[in-house]
């Protein structure tokens, strides 16, 4: 990169004026958008989001402050309660059903484990079986 004199800068040294008047016709687009905003809060039922036009300018500028709002704590006026009769329960505490056998495999029924098609793993009952699954496999 050469060398600048001090005249290239990156900082900006000038003040915004933030005082600036608006001209005739800047001041009407203005407070036609004033207008449109507060007609948009009304729409969607955003009363209290409405701004005078003083507000609205400093909206704009960027130096508005909402308005602290304050919620209305909700207070019931009527304490409703329900009356229900209390049933007795039909069983007597002990239960009502049997607990199921749990199935345990016990290694007599599958013969062996063959493969078919891949690693496609079949199991073998029997002897007819094995031979069924060799010829298929031949074939």
């Amino acid at each position: 990169m050469h060398l600048v004199g001090p005249y290239m800068t990156t900082t900006n040294y000038r003040k915004s004026n933030k005082t600036k008047s608006r001209t005739k016709n800047q001041q009407l687009e203005f407070e036609k958008s004033h207008r449109d905003y507060n007609k948009g809060m009304k729409r969607i039922h955003a009363h209290d989001q409405m701004m005078s036009i003083e507000e609205y300018d400093l909206y704009v500028r960027g130096m508005w402050k909402p308005k602290a709002t304050k919620f209305k704590e909700y207070k019931p006026t009527a304490t409703f309660t329900e009356e229900r009769k209390q049933y007795p329960s039909a069983g007597d505490g002990i239960g009502v059903a049997f607990k199921k056998e749990t199935q345990k495999y016990t290694g007599t029924l599958i013969t062996g484990i063959a493969t078919m098609h891949k690693s496609n793993a079949v199991p073998i009952i029997n002897r007819e079986q094995a031979i069924d699954i060799a010829n298929m496999r031949r074939n």
